[in-house]
């Protein structure tokens, strides 16, 4: 049936222009920019002639879309998990085997979310990782921006790995059973099995984590590293700069049977100009352990001092300094603690005491590095302009400034004691609950089973587990709230409406006809390609279920009529819905664009050529297996 272009869709096809050229330019935020499409497809669905561009009354309806919902709760889920401090722990793990290099951390995290984006849905995996990623970006010092998007894509990739990992793989026997009403018995298709598609979809994957590899340094954006409070830069670099105070922080491993047995760190630490913050032995860590304490062997030591130094010291004592932090990793990342600074107030009950009065460490959790007095800094540390001082006899006087080694839990504690006035006020202030972890990996089970062993919808499976969570105190119900990324979401709910706008005016089937006017009489293998670009192209501006929907049709009708294989042409369509990543409208993308800072131009850079590579692969590989 010929399809004739009507003013509706000249409409539609304008606003989609216009769309396209504000996402480019960015004159408005993209999520405003989709607010006011979905305004302007409001107000001319009122005028005459235009009415199915959209229903008023139905106009919102997208904000209770099952995909909007849906990644609201994946994101109170990921913030539930991280909370606990098990995202904090899959980072040690991946910064453990992946060191601290982009070209070794991009494939564990990429490669990881795209098999379990093979499971679950893409944005599911995505929002799960996504403290993962940028707690390890904090502790690597690598941008944000240069993890996110291989995550990203590779989750989208991965939908392409099972039956299963895609709304529109899932949907495929479905339409291909539909289909088969309308065809001959001798023409009838098979439908697909689970790992039909596997093959196909690790190809695709292996390509995507491939192509960062290779290309990453000059197709990923750099927008800067994160911040992670005070010492979101090295503690080396911020006490250099603020106090002249040149130290590193290491890690040192005391074999059995040392002769440091027996010694005190007050001992070691004024001996050797240096401060241990951090001790291990038989399984127990101690953050900011008393000075009091003694070397017991074998251990391991968490040293702040000049590497050259605490070198040459192992070397006399028959100790090994690692290159760089292992089971102290998770303790000092600076996500977990670092260097602060506190003032003593005229009021305070700690004037004319000293540390070791007041047993410091123990008691408030405060590794005291140096006190900054009336312009002068004094350390156990000798300095260009100080000599050393035991610090830990000094009695303290109204107005000092204490710098110290805390956990970030420890200093929001301080903030409430009238002994100190906390002057570092950009740190991280979460309130981690490992307590709750058993209540926190029930409810996403909960929600993992839901989704691959019921029918429930995606939206329904994944608040069922949000709501545990938040019932059960893993999260405040305020906390949740903090958790979801609200631009995205408005993003996602204002386009679905030029979604509908493209499919209810016929403007999608209209496209569809006029390209496969110009594929008429190509050769199967072209026609396959044509197919797989014009799904491409759908499935930017309309939601990938409703591309798959419209096109699987036009798809097999066009195979019979060529002589090709209608069940290829139709699962080129359902893996072809997930190459979305030249504009930010697939919800993964979405997903990452706001805490990575990234511009639209970002994706057209990096995601035109993943587009490329994704139909060559993709279209290869159907023609090898099938």
């Amino acid at each position: 049936m010929l399809v004739e272009l009507t003013n509706e869709m000249m409409v539609v096809l304008a606003v989609l222009a216009i769309t396209v050229g504000l996402f480019v330019t960015e004159v408005f935020r993209i999520d405003f920019t989709a607010i006011l499409v979905m305004i302007a497809l409001g107000l001319l669905s009122q005028m005459p002639g235009l009415e199915n561009l959209a229903d008023p009354n139905r106009l919102f309806d997208g904000f209770a879309s099952n995909a909007v919902i849906s990644i609201i709760a994946v994101m109170i889920i990921g913030a539930g998990l991280d909370k606990t401090g098990l995202m904090s722990k899959v980072a040690s793990t991946i910064l453990k085997y992946g060191g601290k290099t982009e070209v070794r951390i991009i494939p564990i995290i990429s490669g990881t979310v795209g098999l379990i984006s093979s499971f679950m849905q893409n944005v599911g995996a995505a929002a799960l990782f996504l403290p993962v990623v940028s707690r390890i970006s904090v502790r690597t010092e690598l941008p944000l921006s240069r993890l996110l998007m291989p995550m990203g894509f590779c989750a989208i990739l991965g939908g392409t790995v099972t039956l299963v990992g895609s709304s529109p793989l899932i949907l495929l026997n479905d339409l291909i059973v539909s289909s088969n009403d309308t065809l001959p018995e001798a023409q009838k298709m098979e439908t697909f099995s689970l790992f039909s598609v596997t093959p196909v979809g690790l190809c695709l994957l292996l390509t995507g984590i491939l192509y960062f590899m290779l290309l990453g340094r000059w197709v990923l954006p750099d927008r800067g590293s994160r911040d992670a409070g005070s010492s979101g830069q090295s503690v080396r670099d911020y006490l250099k700069k603020l106090y002249g105070l040149k130290s590193d922080l290491v890690e040192v491993v005391v074999p059995e049977g040392s002769i440091l047995r027996g010694q005190t760190f007050a001992d070691i630490m004024l001996a050797h100009n240096l401060y241990i913050i951090g001790s291990y032995h038989r399984g127990q860590r101690w953050f900011t352990p008393v000075l009091t304490t003694k070397i017991e062997d074998p251990c391991r030591l968490a040293i702040l001092g000049r590497r050259k130094v605490i070198q040459s010291i192992a070397d006399d004592y028959g100790l090994q300094v690692l290159p760089q932090l292992d089971i102290f990793a998770e303790a000092y990342a600076p996500t977990v603690s670092g260097v602060a600074e506190v003032v003593i107030p005229p009021n305070s009950d700690l004037i004319g005491k000293t540390a070791r009065d007041v047993v410091m460490r123990k008691t408030y959790g405060l590794g005291l590095l140096a006190i900054h007095r009336g312009g002068e800094t004094l350390s156990l540390v000798e300095t260009e302009e100080h000599e050393a001082t035991n610090i830990s006899q000094e009695p303290f006087r109204a107005g000092d400034t204490l710098v110290a080694y805390t956990a970030w839990d420890s200093l929001a504690r301080l903030t409430k004691d009238r002994d100190f006035v906390v002057v570092t006020s950009d740190f991280p202030m979460e309130e981690m609950r490992p307590n709750k972890v058993v209540w926190a990996l029930l409810f996403f089970a909960l929600s993992v089973g839901l989704i691959l062993f019921t029918d429930f919808r995606l939206s329904l499976a994944l608040l069922a587990g949000a709501g545990g969570m938040i019932a059960t105190n893993v999260l405040r119900i305020d906390e949740a709230y903090e958790a979801v990324s609200w631009p995205t979401v408005f993003l996602l709910a204002s386009l679905i409406p030029l979604g509908q706008a493209v499919q209810n005016t016929g403007t999608a089937a209209w496209i569809a006809q006029q390209i496969l006017a110009l594929l008429d009489g190509w050769p199967i293998w072209g026609l396959q390609a044509g197919v797989a670009l014009l799904a491409t192209v759908f499935t930017l501006v309309m939601s990938n279920v409703g591309a798959t929907v419209l096109l699987v049709p036009l798809a097999v009708s066009i195979a019979v009529a060529a002589g090709g294989d209608p069940a290829i042409f139709a699962l080129t369509v359902a893996i072809s819905t997930s190459n979305s990543f030249l504009i930010p409208t697939h919800q993964v993308n979405a997903l990452i664009m706001g805490p990575a800072g990234y511009k639209v131009t970002d994706f057209m850079k990096s995601g035109g050529i993943m587009t490329v590579l994704f139909l060559v692969v993709s279209l290869v590989m159907m023609n090898v297996v099938f």
